[in-house]
């Protein structure tokens, strides 16, 4: 049995319509003008047990909305879930104690009080005993490298420390569903890489099933082998990633060296789409079918110095998903 299942899950926002200016807000005082946005359109899919998927979605896209529903945090207009056998928005207690949700842009921590403070009331709230909680504090810490931040006023840290100990408190009572919703946003480089390293390796020790939203590619490519694309609220893809490029990136990028002077737009049109060309560089967007052949011409034809074959990177791939 799935631990996630959704079916036809809708989400349905009524908002007030207000007219400009001092007299529209008057107007506004006897009669008010509604309309009517779906943020979620007949949702469906399904999670299995230590699962760690991807849901991807341009800004809009109904994503937040969706977690915030397994989460009980909003009540679906119509359409039915269950999360490790749980109707979400009854808010069982055997449900919130098994599950977390992290939401990359909203605090958990008390941003006044050290960030060990709000760990230890979060293990009073979930009734942690003070050696499981120490065990898993201690644990945590240092696989994140924030052991000697934990004393530390939440204001006084750095977005990436503070998102680490936000992580801490989502997986402190050991939840056996975790949501996550942008959980490296606004963090540098190297504060990203550690994040995804420890959640693929809690996912993998764990077995913990994750649902992870994320505008950054590098996040779903390093952790996600199964995507779901979302878009105007419905579902628009669910599958391999691997799939998505399949269908999707039908094209490569072919770099190539070649002082000669021949090497011109206009020699090379027939080749593949120019990308960029510089002195001496020029890289080309050839289909997929066609690469070999163009790459023997390239160099049957040109003094071609250097040639260089890469696929697309996702980033493009998705962008252009959302653009059709």
């Amino acid at each position: 049995m799935p631990v996630i299942e959704v079916r036809g899950l809708t989400k349905t926002f009524r908002t007030y319509k207000k007219q400009p200016g001092l007299a529209g807000a008057l107007k506004g005082l006897f009669h008010r003008e509604h309309q009517l946005t779906t943020a979620v359109k007949e949702v469906q899919f399904s999670v299995e047990e230590g699962e760690l998927v991807g849901f991807l979605g341009p800004n809009g896209a109904g994503k937040t909305t969706t977690l915030k529903m397994l989460a009980g945090l909003l009540y679906p207009s119509s359409g039915t879930a269950t999360v490790l056998g749980y109707t979400p928005w009854r808010r069982d207690d055997g449900y919130r104690r098994q599950f977390a949700l992290l939401l990359g842009q909203k605090n958990q921590l008390w941003w006044d009080l050290p960030a060990r403070e709000s760990l230890e009331l979060n293990a009073k709230i979930y009734g942690i005993t003070p050696v499981s909680f120490q065990r898993s504090v201690d644990e945590l810490t240092e696989l994140l490298n924030v052991r000697d931040k934990l004393n530390v006023m939440v204001r006084e840290l750095s977005l990436g420390e503070r998102m680490k100990m936000e992580l801490i408190a989502a997986l402190l009572h050991q939840p056996r569903v975790l949501f996550l919703d942008e959980p490296t946003i606004g963090l540098d480089v190297v504060s990203q890489k550690v994040v995804r390293e420890f959640l693929r390796d809690y996912n993998t020790r764990r077995k913990t099933t994750i649902l992870l939203t994320s505008h950054y590619m590098a996040d779903i490519q390093a952790l996600c082998r199964r995507v779901v694309i979302i878009d105007h609220g419905a579902i628009f893809f669910d599958g391999q990633l691997s799939d998505v490029l399949d269908r999707f990136a039908d094209f490569k990028l072919v770099t190539i060296q070649c002082p000669d002077h021949r090497a011109t737009a206009e020699s090379l049109a027939n080749y593949g789409e120019i990308v960029e060309q510089n002195p001496g560089t020029v890289k080309l967007k050839v289909k997929r079918d066609r690469v070999i052949p163009v790459c023997k011409a390239l160099l049957d034809e040109l003094p071609v110095t250097d040639i260089d074959i890469q696929d697309v990177p996702i980033e493009e791939i998705i962008r252009q998903i959302f653009a059709r």
